[in-house]
């Protein structure tokens, strides 16, 4: 096979003369099953790989990344549903003689995990070298050049390293310790000079203080920092030698639970594993709804690029277009003039969309019909979706083929299977799940099931028409479900299986959940984060000898993110933006502040850090609010946002150094983001000095302390010496007044 330019790149890179000569592609294996129940009901019917982000298939994106680093030659496992796989791919264009690597799909019926799926692999004897490991539900935009080229450097010299990991800064909430994806906290210890991963926990008990440690892990290593801001990308750089270890050990099931742990506790066959850190670039696996929710906004947002909706690896780019505020819309769609069509959300091709109708924050997939005063917030329709007159949508998935009819509500949490049919006026109540499947009756505990066979039982339920008889008789007037139901019909004329859910499961639902955590939920973790004491992570390599590290909040072990400013900061400014938007979207000032505060609590950042990138959000909105073809307009444009979010912005000026911080970063907004706006910088100083969002003082201080800085960085300083020569002759007036 021809060898494309990125390979080129990646492969010769690490190449010394002797690889030229005997030089093996480089290829990946690709996880098509991810070996667990978290999608449930939705993969009963599809394989998750196979389901739509952002109107294209997850696997698509894990291709289009493999095919952009250089891999020749994909090895793509199928196990749950292996034949919907097999047919996808070979109608698709990765398939196709154009297409620039090879994909050969392997096929096993008896695999139960990530560890019984690479066993398959090795006894089918196709890795010929370092190799690509990762998973169908995975999106990255990273360079493998600088990973491939350190890990076949480092294997050179230590033939025991056989595994490289890519991690990425992420820290987690301190109330809910989760990161931004719903998954949670991780604590990594990582020598600093070398990069060895020396410790690893993935179920991590908040409520823990002694951290269990080998005592062994540390004989070797002088320095280490235990981190729990780091976020496993589950993108791994093998050696073949990672497939024999898999054989070798058959209770290696899951992959990080039981192989990683696994090595790093071996002390007699010495093997390593390293870990290589991302900063700029973008990878993330969808692990469960909330992270579904999370990315498929971040590649709205364009965090993902190249790969975003009208790039050219998916086939439906020509038909999408990106417009305004981040919408993209297919140019067959039939849109009412009266509908509205919100930030931050895409329309697929030929959708029609009724009058009144507003679409906020949400993607709708092919073919939809959404009728009059149809009001979807943080919603992801699939493809062929009826939705009738008057329905309410919030944060749910809704699968192909669902039909809601007139007046439904899906509360925040919902998740429609496929071809669901909903009663009019029927309320569904948060976090249920609804399918044609009725619910297995044996709820696995161990993640590594995938789905019940044929001849699983199923939950009793009663039919259809019983039910419907029964609901008629003792419904209230809107017919809503209740919210205790076990397995029931959803309303009249209605199709569907309500889920139970099993013992326990309530409580938690809220964490892994397509909707924002609930703000009753936010506030009762934030009580119980304040009534105890503050507490960070030891490890240190004095353990005692029962290898127990206690937690200090002392300690000068834990990283706190030296040297990782700048991703600590991106992530930061970008989640900050993404809980302003949802105020775009209707929720609600406070709790946007209350969003905002257990982000500054969970990232360690200050309420000028708030304010900054708040200030920038609004900033933003006031570029893409309308087009602009003048100064003026421009101006008349951000200066309505920032006096609608004055509030927001004033509840993080503390004192006068938040506010110096505003101005600092406007400095920065018209140099390197938004040029456009330097000629109005003096002009929107004096309207944020007019609302009472920067007082005199502020404005006189940074004045002053500019005035020692370099020519260059007082560029908007001497534009607005008029504004500020009237501040000072207005203080000395003032003065003199008070005299």
């Amino acid at each position: 096979m021809a060898q494309k330019k990125g390979q080129r790149g990646a492969a010769s890179v690490a190449a010394d003369d002797s690889e030229v000569v005997a030089r093996v592609p480089l290829q990946a294996v690709l996880l098509a099953d991810s070996f667990n129940l978290r999608f449930r009901p939705i993969t009963l019917e599809r394989p998750k790989v196979l389901l739509p982000l952002v109107n294209v298939p997850m696997i698509e994106y894990t291709l289009a990344w493999l095919d952009s680093v250089g891999v020749e030659e994909v090895f793509v496992f199928c196990c749950s549903h292996s034949q919907q796989v097999k047919d996808y791919l070979k109608e698709s264009e990765w398939t196709k003689p154009a297409s620039r690597f090879s994909i050969t799909t392997i096929e096993s019926h008896d695999a139960i995990s990530a560890g019984d799926a690479l066993r398959v692999i090795y006894e089918k004897s196709v890795i010929r070298g370092d190799f690509v490991l990762i998973c169908g539900d995975t999106i990255s935009n990273m360079n493998l050049a600088q990973v491939l080229c350190e890990h076949k450097e480092r294997k050179k010299k230590d033939p025991l390293a056989v595994m490289t990991m890519i991690i990425k800064h992420s820290k987690p909430s301190n109330l809910t310790h989760q990161t931004r994806f719903g998954t949670d906290e991780v604590l990594m210890a990582i020598d600093p000079q070398t990069k060895e991963l020396i410790f690893y926990e993935d179920k991590v008990n908040p409520s823990q203080r002694v951290i269990s440690i080998e005592k062994t892990l540390l004989a070797n290593n002088t320095s280490v920092y235990l981190h729990n801001d780091k976020q496993d990308c589950y993108i791994d750089i093998c050696s073949p030698e990672v497939l024999s270890l898999f054989m070798d050990n058959f209770d290696y099931q899951h992959l990080r639970r039981h192989f990683v742990k696994g090595l790093l506790v071996d002390d007699i066959m010495g093997y390593k594993i390293f870990t290589h850190e991302i900063h700029s670039s973008y990878a993330a696996r969808i692990d469960n709804f909330r992270s579904y929710g999370t990315i498929s906004k971040d590649i709205l947002q364009r965090w993902t690029y190249p790969l975003v909706p009208n790039f050219q690896y998916f086939g439906n780019s020509s038909k999408v277009k990106l417009d305004r505020e981040g919408v993209y819309k297919a140019s067959d769609i039939v849109q009412s003039r009266s509908a509205r069509i919100g930030a931050v959300t895409l329309i697929g091709s030929g959708t029609t969309i009724g009058n009144h109708s507003v679409i906020t924050n949400s993607v709708v997939g092919q073919g939809c019909t959404l009728g009059n005063n149809v009001c979807i917030n943080g919603c992801y329709i699939w493809d062929n979706v009826i939705i009738e007159d008057d329905c309410r949508l919030n944060h749910a998935i809704v699968c192909d083929g669902v039909h809601l009819r007139a007046g439904v509500v899906l509360e925040p949490g919902v998740i429609l299977s496929f071809k669901v049919e909903v009663g009019r006026l029927i309320t569904i109540p948060a976090y249920s799940k609804v399918s044609l499947r009725p619910q297995p009756s044996i709820q696995d505990s161990d993640e590594e099931l995938e789905y019940a066979d044929a001849s699983s039982a199923i939950i009793e339920s009663p039919s259809i028409t019983s039910m419907v008889s029964s609901r008629n008789a003792e419904s209230t007037p809107n017919y809503s479900v209740m919210e205790n139901s076990n397995s029931s019909e959803v309303g009249i004329a209605g199709v569907g299986y309500i889920w139970s859910t099993y013992e326990g499961e309530n409580e938690e639902e809220w964490r892994h959940s397509i909707a924002p955590i609930p703000e009753a939920k936010l506030t009762e973790l934030s009580h119980a984060y304040h009534e105890e004491p503050d507490v960070s992570y030891q490890f240190v390599n004095n353990t005692p000898v029962s290898g127990e590290l206690q937690l200090d909040s002392e300690s000068t072990g834990f990283d706190d993110g030296d040297g990782g400013d700048y991703g600590d900061s991106a992530d930061f400014d970008k989640e900050v933006e993404a809980t302003f938007h949802r105020a775009l979207t209707g929720v609600n000032q406070e709790t946007v502040i209350l969003e905002i505060n257990s982000l500054r609590l969970s990232c360690n950042k200050s309420h000028a850090d708030c304010v900054g990138a708040l200030f920038f959000s609004v900033m933003k909105l006031g570029l893409e609010a309308a087009p602009h073809s003048s100064n003026s307009e421009l101006y008349q444009n951000i200066s309505k946002e920032i006096n609608k979010w004055k509030d927001l912005l004033k509840h993080y000026l503390k004192s006068v150094d938040e506010e110096i911080e505003v101005i600092l970063k406007f400095e920065e907004i018209c140099l390197e983001t938004a040029t456009e706006l330097s000629p109005l910088f003096c002009t929107i100083l004096s309207y944020l000095y007019e609302k009472d969002i920067l007082s005199e003082d502020a404005i006189l201080l940074w004045a002053s302390e500019k005035e020692a800085a370099d020519e260059s960085d007082k560029i908007f300083v001497k534009q607005s010496e008029s504004f500020i020569t009237w501040l000072k002759e207005a203080s000395e007036e003032e003065d003199e007044e008070d005299e």
